[in-house]
């Protein structure tokens, strides 16, 4: 497979990391450490399966857990009886090692077929297949082997010879309860690790878990119009003599509409299976690894109004940007029951069009030269709150782990920004990293943060004095305050959006939160996100309550 094939594909388990580029763009956007996501770093080890992977000997399961191997060895008679997911069950303690898709997907168990969905992927999708050479598309596969549960996840590039394509496969163990992740490697395959795997120090952020960094399924495109993806929404072009067309996988492509459901519950299993391991003798070992996905982004989804960028016109009807652009809708609205009566901020069609103009919009990949003018395909793309993270906090808040008014109090610190907030990331230093009681986590990081409210010479406005202000909030009056202050900023953003110079301080915005994803091993393709004229280095940018855009200081 040509070397730019292997570094632009579904996930980067084998692409090189150019530090010196991404540690210069950390330092001019002078971004922080402490949002809890994983940027790319001189610190992180190379994803691919280190020194002497050229020369695996085929037809081996191989062991490469970046940042603890440094290289791949073969895998013991003792970890092979250990991976009981269908990927070990039906091919690899059996000696079989398929080298293709179609291969791997013939020669499942019968009854996984029946289960079978394809999806398709591609950031370059709705390019003219004139336009631009190489589109990068990719299957990604779900079948149920063992049960009626989707436990096998396979992606892998659409077209081209299916030898020389990436071969990657999640697999869930219904035994150990956790994801396996595996590679193939010519005809070898490598385990790359499981779910535990991707949250321990040594390995977290690297090699596969540079994706899934949480240990379980992912869909960047998650909500609603699910971009990038085949789905009811739109449909990627293909030329009319595209010999994808004649691909079997191809003509059993479904809409991402499933995928999503199916992502969804994947990430539910692993999470309720990974609380209730972490909580089953009454201790948490590392609350920090919990509550991170409170306080801090430890990565995102990507959100978008569902209007075709390019059927917007100065007399098209307003846009509704999306609600995750704002707040944490899911938590605050579905989880926690705050109440807004407030209708979505919406922009004018003419605002939209003109700072696609002002801003100098266009879709660029400096690999292949491509450029062109707009936005993407669906309008304004921005980063939202991660379903993994709202997912162990909405099952932490159900086994009462933290409560819910501690987890509205912590949200509220800074709601206005879903993303990326330093004011939360800030109160990390507050939860324990020792072994601490599940019944006594929630009391000790609140008391923590209050005795520094009430004994440190703090601002009014720091973190620690908002959450004290909002612990102060009666049992039965919380969710009635919140939900009014939600329900104020919503209205003075809607007002806002409504102004030329209030939707541009929101593309800004959009602007500044693009730009610490782009720094994030998530963001893997060019063309995922929109390109404009704000410098690389322009100062990062976050909402306030009133509904106006600052400078972080």
């Amino acid at each position: 497979m040509p070397d730019h094939a292997q570094r632009r594909r579904a996930t980067a388990w084998m692409r090189a990391i150019a530090v010196d580029e991404v540690d210069a763009a950390r330092v001019a956007a002078g971004l922080r450490d402490s949002s809890g996501h994983f940027p790319l770093g001189p610190d992180i080890a190379d994803g691919s399966c280190g020194p002497g992977s050229a020369a695996l000997e085929p037809g081996w399961l191989y062991r490469r857990i970046s940042g603890r191997d440094d290289r791949a060895r073969p895998v013991s008679d003792e970890e092979l009886a250990a991976l009981g997911d269908p990927m070990a069950v039906a091919f690899f303690r059996v000696d079989r090692f398929p080298t293709t898709v179609q291969e791997l997907l013939s020669e499942l168990p019968a009854a996984a077929a029946a289960s079978r969905k394809v999806y398709l992927v591609s950031e370059a999708g709705q390019i003219s297949p004139v336009a631009i050479g190489e589109r990068d598309m990719r299957f990604v596969i779900t079948t149920a082997v063992e049960g009626n549960q989707v436990d096998l996840m396979v992606s892998t590039q659409a077209g081209g010879d299916p030898k020389e394509a990436f071969l990657q496969v999640a697999a869930w163990d219904s035994g150990a309860r956790v994801f396996n992740f595996y590679s193939r490697f010519e005809s070898s395959w490598v385990w790359a690790g499981n779910s535990w795997h991707a949250l321990e120090p040594d390995s977290r952020g690297k090699g596969c878990f540079d994706s899934h960094i949480n240990g379980s399924a992912v869909m960047k495109e998650l909500r609603i119009p699910w971009i990038n993806w085949q789905s009811e929404r739109a449909t990627i072009r293909l030329a009319e003599d595209d010999p994808l067309r004649q691909d079997q996988l191809f003509q059993q492509v479904v809409g991402a509409e499933r995928l999503e459901l199916t992502v969804r519950s994947l990430i539910t299993r692993w999470t309720a299976a990974r609380l209730a391991e972490v909580t089953a003798n009454g201790v948490v070992d590392h609350p920090d690894r919990l509550l991170r996905h409170l306080f801090t982004s430890t990565t995102v989804n990507l959100s978008s109004t569902d209007r075709q960028s390019s059927n917007i016109t100065a007399d098209s009807a307003e846009l509704t940007l999306p609600t995750g652009f704002w707040l944490n809708q899911d938590v605050l609205f579905d989880d926690l029951r705050l109440f807004t009566q407030a209708a979505p901020p919406r922009a004018q069609a003419a605002w939209y069009l003109a700072g696609l103009t002002r801003f100098g919009f266009r879709l660029e990949e400096k690999f292949s030269g491509f450029s062109q003018p707009g936005d993407t395909f669906f309008a304004f793309v921005v980063p939202e709150a991660a379903h993994e993270d709202n997912e162990v906090v909405r099952q932490m808040v159900r086994k009462g782990l933290i409560s819910a008014r501690f987890a509205a109090c912590v949200l509220m610190v800074d709601f206005p920004n879903p993303v990326f907030s330093p004011a939360r990331s800030h109160l990390m230093r507050y939860v324990p990293t020792t072994p601490t009681k599940a019944v006594e986590l929630c009391d000790k990081v609140a008391q923590a943060i209050l005795d520094a409210a009430r004994t440190r010479n703090l601002a009014a406005d720091s973190p620690e004095v908002r959450f004290a202000a909002h612990w102060q909030v009666p049992e039965d009056a919380w969710q009635s305050v919140f939900g009014q202050r939600v329900d104020a900023y919503l209205r003075k953003v809607a007002q806002q959006a409504q102004t030329a110079s209030g939707f541009d301080d929101y593309v800004r915005l959009a602007e500044s939160r693009r730009r610490q994803l782009r720094l994030m091993k998530l963001n893997e393709f060019e063309l995922t996100l929109p390109v404009t004229n704000i410098p690389p280095g322009a100062p990062p940018l976050a909402m306030r309550e009133d509904a106006t855009v600052a400078e972080l200081s």
